[in-house]
């Protein structure tokens, strides 16, 4: 094993200078160990794959599994064990489960996100936009992670589950505590969330059961597939992956992808020049692909041995498929490193692949195509208000994206010719 290699193993997948830039990092991966046992910072030890067409077949494969009871305990995180009758609840998510308990669980709220009725959500979605740019369009600044990136997805969510607006907040904060779960010191400063998260919705529930509304909960209450109806804490899980997946990635998607296009002037100018390129959804997707808002897939787990490029990853092994690793392999896109907004085609992974594909992409393209259109339209000037070095990213293995991003902007009178399908 090379001397580059062996430093390879020491791997800080959360170090501040690793989230702000992690592709030197995975470049290395793919060209000398694109299957790699690392350990986690949770002390678990996992497979890493990098080049995208191991990534590829790894989303796809029946032989890697979601249910991680299929092969044993072994990838419990340090102390896991204790905290396991505080997380039960969270156990049974979409995520989590291979079908049929998967294909039971998605045909339930699949309806929900479909192109056609997502599409409902545009003139909510702009209004919205425009609400939150009024103030930073007076001001001069912008903290475009909470004043903008964080609200829109987060609203609309909220709103289709039916999330009473003064509680918005609340499930944030305790959003982001789980998503930033990466060792077992970590699951335990999480675990006063997981109850606060738990014990909120447990009481929305019996709500919905008592009073239904017109909402996604309600419907999900309500909700029977072949005569099963969905347990409580079946329930609780949904939920909350709704929540959370339903925003979180969002958030980092707008946020990371403004922060890109100010990197690269050239492309804002660009994207100004062709507000095309949004409307047809190429910059969307590209953006998607460079900053790679969810960098891991979720874990999987080899019922059988595997391989992945000229390695054997062993029965009973944890996988993960470095999406990022994947969408700057420069075996599958031409200078892979370079932010072209109107690269096609864009075969990137972001959304994940096979029976796991992220049932909220389109209502986070939407959201996004809708997020940036406002801020070009509505400001004519866009820049950092701080050096991009000192910016705070995000702690957790698997999203990356800035915690703030604050901006100078000044409105204008230069506008994006926008059509009316566009809000």
């Amino acid at each position: 094993m090379s001397a580059e290699t062996t430093r390879l193993e020491k791997l800080d997948l959360v170090s501040q200078v690793v989230k702000a830039n992690p592709y030197p990092t995975y470049a290395r991966l793919r060209a000398e160990a694109p299957a790699f046992l690392t350990r986690l910072p949770d002390g678990r030890l996992a497979w890493l794959i990098s080049r995208y067409p191991d990534v590829m077949a790894a989303l796809k494969d029946p032989q890697l599994v979601k249910d991680r009871h299929r092969v044993g305990t072994q990838h419990r995180m340090r102390f896991e064990r204790f905290f396991e009758p505080f997380f039960r609840s969270l156990q049974f998510t979409m995520l989590d489960l291979d079908p049929p308990d998967h294909t039971r669980l998605r045909n339930l709220v699949h309806m929900a996100f479909t192109p056609r009725l997502v599409e409902r959500l545009r003139e909510q979605i702009q209004a919205l936009a425009n609400r939150l740019l009024d103030r930073a369009s007076e001001q001069g600044e912008l903290e475009l992670v909470a004043d903008y990136a964080l609200p829109i997805p987060a609203t609309v969510i909220a709103d289709l589950l039916g999330v009473p607006a003064a509680d918005r907040d609340r499930f944030h904060r305790w959003s982001s505590r789980l998503v930033s779960v990466s060792s077992g010191r970590d699951l335990l400063s999480a675990l006063p969330s997981v109850l606060l998260f738990t014990r909120y919705l447990r009481r929305l529930i019996r709500q919905r059961r008592l009073e239904p509304h017109d909402d996604l909960i309600t419907a999900l209450v309500q909700a029977e597939d072949g005569g099963d109806r969905l347990n409580a804490d079946e329930l609780i899980s949904m939920i909350l992956l709704l929540l959370v997946a339903g925003h979180e990635t969002t958030v980092n998607l707008i946020a990371t992808g403004m922060l890109a296009l100010l990197e690269q002037p050239d492309q804002l100018r660009r994207l100004r020049a062709e507000p095309e390129l949004l409307r047809n959804g190429t910059a969307i997707e590209e953006l998607l692909r460079y900053t790679s808002p969810v960098q891991f897939a979720t874990e999987r787990y080899a019922v059988e041995s595997v391989k992945a490029s000229d390695s054997t990853i062993p029965a009973g092994a944890l996988v993960l498929g470095v999406i990022g690793s994947a969408n700057h392999d420069e075996v599958q896109f031409a200078q892979p490193e370079v932010l072209d907004l109107g690269r096609t085609p864009n075969p990137h992974l972001a959304f994940g692949q096979g029976i796991h594909y992220c049932l909220g992409a389109p209502l986070a393209r939407l959201e996004a195509q809708i997020a940036f259109e406002t801020l070009l339209r509505r400001l004519a000037d866009i820049e950092l208000a701080v050096a991009p070095e000192s910016l705070p990213w995000r702690p957790g293995v698997f999203l990356r994206g800035v915690e703030r991003l604050p901006l100078r902007v000044r409105a204008g009178a230069r506008m994006i010719a926008l059509s009316p399908s566009s809000g």
